[in-house]
């Protein structure tokens, strides 16, 4: 007879689930992958933070960025949309169910060709959701096309030589008005957790722009998206931990002077560490400033750049009720007939 009964080795977190509820489909992305590392990032941190995978909307264009959201929270709501349109798919479901925890992937391409505009949109009315960018400056899934992050001079294989500089994607989110802003790497699934958690308990939209090396067509000498790259340029602004509302962890170990506090809108905390520099993540102009130093001198930092929690969500710019719209009854949402003609005899 089997049992049914879980093994006490499997730790659950605090609803209940195993970290394997949180997973996906078997990947079929090429081995190394720095997707692949993202992927379990989303797992650990949905896991740790004891979300209800039932309640998160995954939204993805086209892309080998936009394939992953099968390989992570198999139980949530997923759409694989058009090529970057992903932003609006996001936009219409958290509009009528404002309740829905929004992850959406995308890549380079996805987001900074053929969904830019589309993307900067969606910062202007800061709807409510993590937009991960897996950014590894090459159409992977077309070949090995120069994307539109590929830095200046640039030469792949398969691409040619790159003559044109390269969109900064967090430059673009900052001048669009986005109130968190971070940059990371695959290679460093510590800090990526971090500031995934920070982002998820942010309300409006957090931008996480990943540079995720592509180990097929841009990880060799030169790329300024590989593995051996990264890991040896990046700069990490601060050291950063994240401490949720419901863990009730207490640390108080530290200089005084040294630590940045900031309160997000559930009452988790992000704390910020200073490592080498004074950088104050909540200044916009200090933002803009280091990203355009970064251009010139072959950096890479990585961390929270930029923080503002004073905007107001689309949802709440829009007055909308308090129940998701979803959730209201049909009464609710349809007008009376006294009252269509009413306003139809203003027109006659």
């Amino acid at each position: 007879m089997t049992s049914t009964v879980k093994p006490e080795s499997v730790a659950l977190n605090r609803i209940g689930l195993s970290k394997a509820d949180y997973s996906g489909s078997p990947s079929t992305l090429c081995n190394g992958c720095g997707h692949y590392s993202i992927a379990n990032v989303i797992i650990s941190a949905a896991y740790e933070l004891s979300l209800d995978p039932t309640q998160i909307a995954k939204f993805s264009g086209i892309g080998c960025s936009s394939k992953s959201p099968a390989y992570f929270l198999g139980r949530s709501h997923s759409i694989n949309g058009l090529h970057g349109r992903m932003p609006s798919l996001a936009t219409g479901a958290t509009t009528v169910n404002k309740d829905l925890v929004a992850i959406g992937i995308s890549g380079d391409g996805d987001t900074g060709s053929i969904g830019l505009g589309q993307f900067k949109h969606l910062l202007r009315r800061n709807v409510d959701m993590v937009y991960i960018i897996e950014n590894n400056g090459v159409y992977g899934l077309t070949k090995g096309q120069l994307s539109a992050t590929a830095d200046l001079g640039q030469k792949l294989k398969h691409g040619g030589l790159n003559e044109m500089p390269p969109f900064d994607l967090c430059l673009e989110a900052i001048i669009a008005g986005c109130g968190f802003v971070a940059k990371s790497f695959a290679g460093d699934p510590k800090q990526l957790q971090t500031l995934l958690k920070a982002a998820l308990s942010y309300r409006g939209t957090a931008v996480l722009n990943v540079i995720s090396p592509c180990v097929t067509f841009n990880n060799g000498e030169g790329s300024t998206k590989s593995y051996v790259w990264g890991k040896d340029h990046e700069i990490p602004l601060h050291e950063i931990s994240f401490i949720h509302l419901e863990h009730n962890e207490i640390q108080s170990e530290y200089e005084p002077g040294s630590i940045r506090e900031v309160t997000m809108h559930d009452g988790s905390i992000i704390r910020l560490k200073k490592i080498g520099q004074e950088y104050n993540p909540t200044d916009r102009m200090a933002a803009i400033k280091l990203l355009e130093e970064e251009k010139s001198g072959q950096i890479f930092t990585t961390g929270l750049l930029y923080l503002n929690e004073k905007r107001q969500t689309l949802v709440e710019h829009e007055r909308l009720v308090d129940i998701p719209l979803t959730h209201l009854p049909d009464e609710k949402l349809r007008p009376l007939s006294a009252s269509l003609d009413k306003i139809n005899a203003e027109y006659m």
